[in-house]
């Protein structure tokens, strides 16, 4: 399957790292050419041409002030993007709040135990461990590990 062209719509254009760079930067006020180059440490023409395919499928606009062109975002065309990562942050939101409450729990228990879902953690606490560290789960440790590759 071919795959679409940067120029097509919002989401392929903003699969290219330094363009959402560009967006942010704008995100802040409208700024020339020359401010986003000194800000990024990009190229001059390695900006325009990004801020061409921003502008290309509307999420960047441009105004003229005598001979200097400004840019800023254009927040209508970025919402569809902002909407779909939504999705993604409700679930992140839902991670971060298990990780905190089982922060908090553990530090009422004054244990560092963390009993992550898939880790044996009785078994890794009655192996114990020396002074050098060494693996859960029965694995070998570092150092018979070191001295078999030697």
């Amino acid at each position: 399957m071919a795959r679409a062209t940067t120029t097509s719509d919002g989401f392929n254009a903003v699969a290219e790292p330094r363009r959402r760079e560009i967006l942010s930067y704008l995100a802040g006020a409208e700024r020339p050419v020359g401010e986003i180059v000194a800000a990024l440490g990009m190229e001059q023409p390695s900006v325009s041409k990004h801020l061409r395919v921003l502008r290309d499928v509307g999420l960047v606009r441009m105004r003229c002030q005598g001979r200097q062109k400004l840019y800023r975002t254009n927040a209508e065309a970025i919402r569809p993007l902002h909407e779909w990562a939504a999705t993604f942050e409700r679930y992140w939101q839902h991670q971060l709040l298990r990780v905190k409450e089982l922060a908090e729990a553990t530090a009422r228990r004054g244990s560092a135990d963390l009993n992550f879902p898939g880790l044996d953690s009785q078994s890794s606490n009655s192996q114990g461990s020396n002074s050098k560290g060494s693996y859960s789960r029965g694995s070998k440790s570092r150092d018979s590990k070191s001295k078999e590759g030697r």
